[in-house]
């Protein structure tokens, strides 16, 4: 099968960010499929190269096109991005061709080419939901424009309308898309997963990480590592950092990454008198490094801001402890929440009061029966629910499923088309 895989941003173990449509696109290959990637070069510099370049990365064919893009962008620059890569991206998609179009979000606008794509080819397209929009930035106030939000809800009932399956991240992803007119028997829950083979690395790497930091040698450490974003309200654990000084000055609280607020994150923690003494910022680092640091890490964290259209979410952070057999520790309720209080796998946070959570923390990291307990029910998890290899082979059935399907309705449509001319 010859698969139209459409990602604004596919992000390899090279990058930072997230690697969902690399370790799947990979998987897809290794099991006899032909997988077209159609995305951004996104440090791509002004002036620089322009048009399509093409290469062969882990099997799977790259299409990348130069379009500048950050999470320190304005929202107005990066609609600039979605736009301009959806105009393109609908001719080199059409270009290709295939079998089968997916396409996955956000930005929602990669449903533009997706839907140009399939049309051309009369090929089936499935969409992936990887956020509820609008429904997140109207939430945290980014939307507020009503004919913008107007246009968005539309594209999301044009990008469900046309497709033949749509994958959710998480069952309020699912709940969201049917609210939405999309049928329930059309769509199929695959999370996030767990990538045990890059995690599983033992303490070495860790081991290395403490030694580099004279600050945290053998101490406690409570690690964030991602973005620092609007949605993710990274200011929660400076003000726990301030609150477990107090309580127990040797714990390491440590953010590994950048975003737009990160200017804000260290000027809270410079006036809270944290920054550089219990309270740490890491420059971010490529995915293949994020192993060592939860290697090094006590309890790993996940927060998003106090709002309930977010706990929805499918973070990688969580998956990642889980593959790394670490707690982890969420300041929001929803799914994952559930999870973690169903398992053992980690804390839910107090999320209104930073000092509860500190003191949650605290007694967690020197309570060595409840860490060990916590690492292996998330060890359990990364290999019994959410393994990655497990939820490809999901993701792939539905694809043939699609595919078969499709092929069928055609084989149908010839031989009623023979039958009325044999008549």
């Amino acid at each position: 099968m010859r698969i139209v895989y459409l990602h604004q941003y596919f992000t390899t173990p090279g990058m930072t960010g997230g690697t969902r449509s690399y370790e799947i696109a990979r998987r897809l290959v290794a099991r006899g499929h032909e997988v077209h990637m159609v995305t951004t070069d996104r440090d791509a510099t002004p002036g620089g190269r322009r048009g399509w370049s093409t290469a062969e990365v882990g099997g799977i064919r790259v299409h990348a096109l130069p379009v500048p893009y950050s999470n320190r962008m304005s929202y107005a620059r990066r609609i600039g991005a979605f736009v301009h890569f959806a105009i393109e991206a609908a001719r080199e998609a059409t270009r290709i061709g295939g079998d089968l179009v997916y396409a996955t979000s956000t930005p929602l606008t990669i449903a533009i080419p997706a839907v140009r794509a399939a049309r051309a080819h009369r090929i089936p397209m499935i969409f992936e939901v990887r956020d509820l929009w609008p429904e997140i930035p109207v939430a945290v106030g980014a939307l507020r424009n009503p004919v913008l939000i107007a246009m968005a809800r539309r594209l999301e009932r044009f990008a469900y309308h046309n497709a033949a399956h749509v994958i959710a991240l998480s069952d309020g992803m699912r709940d969201g898309v049917v609210a939405a007119g999309h049928p329930a028997s059309r769509v199929t829950v695959i999370p996030n997963a767990c990538d045990r083979e890059m995690f599983d690395v033992g303490d070495g790497p860790g081991r290395e990480i403490r030694e580099r930091y004279e600050w945290l040698g053998n101490r406690p450490m409570v690690v964030y590592t991602g973005t620092m974003g609007l949605i993710n309200g990274v200011g929660y654990m400076v003000r726990i950092a301030a609150a477990a000084a107090a309580i127990d000055p040797d714990i390491r609280f440590v953010v590994v990454g950048d975003g737009r607020e990160a200017d804000q994150v260290r000027s809270e923690a410079a006036t809270l008198g944290v920054l550089d003494r219990n309270f740490f910022l890491i420059p971010p680092v490529s995915k293949a490094s994020m192993p060592a640091w939860l290697s090094a890490a006590t309890i790993a964290t996940s927060f998003v801001i106090d709002k309930p259209a977010l706990w929805a979410n499918s973070a990688n952070k969580f998956f990642d402890a889980l593959a790394a057999a670490r707690p982890i520790a969420v300041n929001y309720g929803g799914w994952q929440a559930d999870v973690i209080n169903e398992s053992g796998a980690g804390l839910v946070l107090d999320r209104q009061s930073p000092t509860a959570a500190a003191a949650q923390l605290v007694r967690a990291v020197r309570d060595d029966a409840w860490l060990r307990n916590a690492g292996a029910a998330g060890r359990r998890l990364a290999t019994e629910r959410y393994d990655r290899d497990l939820l490809t082979d999901r993701l792939e059935d539905v694809f043939l499923r699609v595919v078969g399907g499709q092929n069928s309705a055609a084989a149908a449509r010839v031989g009623a088309t023979a039958a009325s001319f044999g008549s």
